[in-house]
């Protein structure tokens, strides 16, 4: 199973790099955001009135890929396949229409989010491939925050991050 490049010990138990939500196989390495969550840490959430949708998404080997090129806009970004139902769609348009936050536990659920979004920041159920590259400048349509995981200097990743920051620092009073 291939491992983060900041994971250096040999996984001896492969389910525990594994999420508890997982149902179906398909990704190159599992989404490390989502691992510390319990079963018990989301009926918690549930029990709060927070609405939890699922997205099936197969994390991609080049998710660990850095960025080489010196202007960012030249990276070629990966591209990763995922799936979302209608009756998630529908907890996620809700929860925008009520103006609650969409959080996204992971950048690759980050970037389905986003790849899906329509210019009135309704999301649409469907299975495909996601290649948009967020990288700071880019203007969030459906994601507000984003729990996620440790990241590596010049990656996709910590330039996602950077980015929704960036959007977090500039429309909201600190």
């Amino acid at each position: 199973m291939p491992l983060p490049p900041y994971i250096h010990e040999e996984l001896k138990e492969r389910n525990r790099y594994q999420t508890i939500y997982a149902k179906y196989e398909g990704s190159a390495a599992a989404p490390t955001a989502g691992l510390h969550f319990t079963k018990e840490l989301l009926k918690r959430i549930e029990e709060k009135g927070i609405s939890i949708a699922n997205v099936t998404l197969h994390v991609g080997i080049g998710t660990f890929r850095p960025v080489k090129e010196d202007n960012v806009e030249e990276h070629e970004m990966h591209k990763e396949h995922f799936y979302i139902k209608e009756e998630d769609v529908a907890k996620i348009n809700k929860a925008k229409k009520e103006g609650k936050r969409v959080v996204a536990v992971g950048t690759t659920s980050c970037r389905v989010l986003e790849s899906i979004v329509d210019n009135n920041g309704l999301v649409h159920a469907c299975e495909e491939d996601t290649g948009i590259y967020i990288y700071p400048g880019y203007e969030f349509k459906c994601v507000d925050a984003l729990i996620t995981n440790f990241h590596l200097p010049k990656s996709t990743l910590l330039m996602l991050v950077s980015a929704l920051a960036r959007k977090r620092i500039c429309t909201e009073r600190i």
